[in-house]
Parts: structure tokens; C-alpha cells; sequence
């Protein structure tokens, strides 16, 4: 994945080939709480699930660890040798959270269980390097994970801001710039805030 040639120092890598330690350094604060899981459960198991079985769960997912594995779930930046940003990409049929919301599926004809389609699930950008640009070569990186594993097609679900500024907890789907400069267009707008964004391979 060579998406992150325009930001100096940064590479970003499938997360079975980083340390569970680098992915738990990104992971504070509500990803911390979270550990990726509320998406891919769906807010029910999610809610009485304890964090360390969620911790569990992602660990078991990613492969951290294990660069000979033959699936993970996202991918992880580093700036030189410090890891700085998370991106939960897989299949979009996984999701829990996403096949339970109105938001990827209204006024759309989709099969919600197409696995040739992923998304964009979550990016978390580590304190210290927000408002650094690393949500656009994260972004463009997920496409060239999922165009190499297979995937038709691509979406994300990003935030309309409207240049306001946003806590990072709600901020997590991503601002809708970096899917626009990554070239996904525009499908759906099924929410004031929400936007359905898709990239064809």
C-alpha cells in the first residue's frame, strides 16, 4: 500500500503485521472502550460485552503479530516508528452495526450480504496527531487493501462537518474530504450529517 508516498514518514501496513501493543497505543480513550467491536457486533452484544472480551475479539481478527496471516481486518499507520492512526476495513456484510442502520441502505437497492463490497468501518487517529491530514492517505491505503483482497467495491460513511469543528468520538466514520480525494462519489445523503460514499473497482 503505497497510499502514504504524499505524507513523509508515514507508511501504513495490514494490521497482522504490527504488535498488539502498537494497535493498544492508538486505541485510548472511547476506542480504547470500544476496541473496533461496536460496529461489527451491533450495538446489543456490544453494550454488555466487557472491554477485555472485546479486546479479545480484535485481537483474534487482526492477527497482530502474525505478518504470515492470511486475513486481518484493518490497517495501521505509523509516522517513522511511532504508530499514529487506525483503519477498520473488511467486508461490509461483517458489519452488525452497519447492516442494523438505515444509513448505508436508504433510498438504495444493495444486497447486505454482497461480501465483494467493504467499508470503511472506523478510522482513530492517535491524540498528538490530530488535525495532521492522516485521515486522507489512511482513506486512499483502505481502497488499496480491499482492491487487493478481491473487493468490487468500496464504501464509507463519512461526516458532513460543514467546517465545524467535531469531537473525534463522533468523528470516527471520517470527514467526507479525505473519500472525496481518494475519488469515491457521492451515492446517497440519507441524513442531514451523513453521507453514502462508494468507489467502484
Amino acid at each position: 500500500m503505497d497510499a502514504a508516498g504524499t505524507t513523509p514518514g508515514l507508511r501504513i501496513v495490514p494490521a497482522n503485521e504490527v504488535s498488539w501493543d502498537d494497535l493498544q497505543a492508538i486505541l485510548t480513550g472511547a476506542a480504547g472502550h470500544c476496541q473496533c467491536q461496536r460496529q461489527r457486533l451491533g450495538d446489543h452484544d456490544w453494550w454488555y460485552m466487557p472491554v477485555s472480551e472485546r479486546a479479545a475479539i480484535l485481537r483474534e481478527e487482526t492477527h497482530c503479530g502474525d505478518p504470515r496471516a492470511t486475513e486481518t481486518v484493518g490497517i495501521v499507520a505509523y509516522q517513522g516508528d511511532e504508530p499514529v492512526a487506525w483503519c477498520a476495513v473488511d467486508r461490509r456484510a461483517v458489519y452488525g452495526r452497519l447492516r442494523g442502520s438505515p444509513v448505508p441502505w436508504k433510498g438504495r437497492a444493495q444486497d447486505k450480504d454482497d461480501e465483494t463490497v467493504w467499508a470503511i468501518a472506523c478510522m482513530i487517529v492517535r491524540k498528538g496527531h490530530r488535525g495532521e491530514g492522516l485521515t486522507y492517505p489512511l482513506v486512499a491505503a483502505a481502497v488499496e487493501f480491499a482492491r487487493e483482497r478481491g473487493a468490487s467495491a468500496i464504501e464509507g460513511y463519512p461526516l458532513v462537518t460543514g467546517g465545524a469543528q467535531v469531537i473525534w468520538d463522533e468523528l470516527n466514520v471520517g470527514p467526507v474530504g479525505p473519500f472525496l480525494a481518494a475519488g469515491f462519489r457521492e451515492v446517497a445523503h440519507p441524513t442531514k450529517r451523513r453521507v453514502v460514499m462508494r468507489m467502484d473497482f
